[in-house]
């Protein structure tokens, strides 16, 4: 199963699982709805009217409340090769965070800010958290992940070193296009090491591999409900392999025009492309 968040003719956000062949949707529930109960409506047999996708808006399936939790410097290799490489892995995952405003779909064009020389690249992994966890063990955390979805992270480099925080570069408008989610089930676990790759204009600039990892899934969302409590919902980004952008020499930024597309292993192909700044829109 694949699930999207769709609208129709301006209403709410909707939940509906896509068919095989992209051409329809059929709804599951409404947004809250379905985050009352994910696994629930993920578990049930898809039944409704099928509804064709040229008579929907495809929008992400996030609750505007959610918490976006980022990973940065999550795979060796990548630590490595950036700004940070003579720092070494710490015990705990540098954790950033992405407003859900941010957050956009397959097939969206992500317009370059205006004081940036382009975009970087960060094919990943998102998990969505399906029930509350507070002081959860990472077995119990892991547990209550309801699926998974591939994502880019894309960077606006400059506003990202303009400080030590790097909240600023993480949320450009429209840099953070999701693919559709799937189903923790039919996924399972990213510790057996599902291939991410991702590429620009049809060359692959990141290969990597789940089972690299140095913070895994259920141990993050631990560490963070500790802190804070985590509602049905929310996500985990879970940080990008080696290959970035800025690390090359040259450095490589992505510029209008450019197509990038990130694939994951038992989650798809997600296709995005750069546009100039005028295309950013208000939302």
């Amino acid at each position: 199963m694949r699930v999207v968040g769709i609208r129709r003719d301006g209403g709410p956000v909707e939940v509906a699982a896509l068919s095989e062949d992209g051409a329809t949707v059929t709804v599951l529930a409404g947004l809250e709805d379905f985050w009352a109960d994910a696994a629930g409506h993920l578990a049930r047999q898809v039944d409704g009217e099928p509804v064709p996708v040229g008579d929907v808006e495809f929008v992400p399936p996030v609750l505007p409340g959610a918490r976006v939790v980022c990973i940065g410097l999550n795979y060796l290799k990548h630590v490595a090769e950036g700004s940070f490489a003579g720092d070494g892995v710490p015990p705990y995952p540098t954790l950033f965070a992405r407003w859900t405003q941010s957050l956009t779909v397959d097939g969206a064009e992500i317009p370059v800010p205006a004081d940036e020389d382009g975009l970087d690249w960060e094919g990943e992994v998102v998990a969505y958290v399906g029930s509350t966890l507070t002081d959860a063990t990472p077995e119990e955390a892991l547990a209550a992940v309801v699926g998974y979805s591939t994502f880019n992270d894309v960077t606006s480099r400059r506003a990202q070193k303009l400080t030590s925080q790097w909240i600023l570069g993480k949320n450009g408008d429209e840099s953070g296009p999701l693919g559709p989610l799937v189903p923790a089930a039919e996924v399972g676990d990213l510790r057996e090491g599902l291939r991410v790759r991702t590429r620009v204009n049809g060359e692959t600039v990141q290969d990597g591999r789940t089972d690299e990892m140095v913070y895994t899934v259920g141990d993050t969302l631990a560490l963070v409900s500790r802190t804070f409590t985590l509602r049905p919902g929310d996500l985990l980004a879970t940080g990008t392999p080696s290959g970035v952008g800025y690390a090359r020499t040259p450095p490589w930024l992505m510029q209008p025009g450019d197509v990038v597309e990130v694939e994951v292993e038992r989650l798809g192909v997600l296709t995005n492309r750069i546009v100039g700044s005028g295309a950013r829109r208000a939302r």
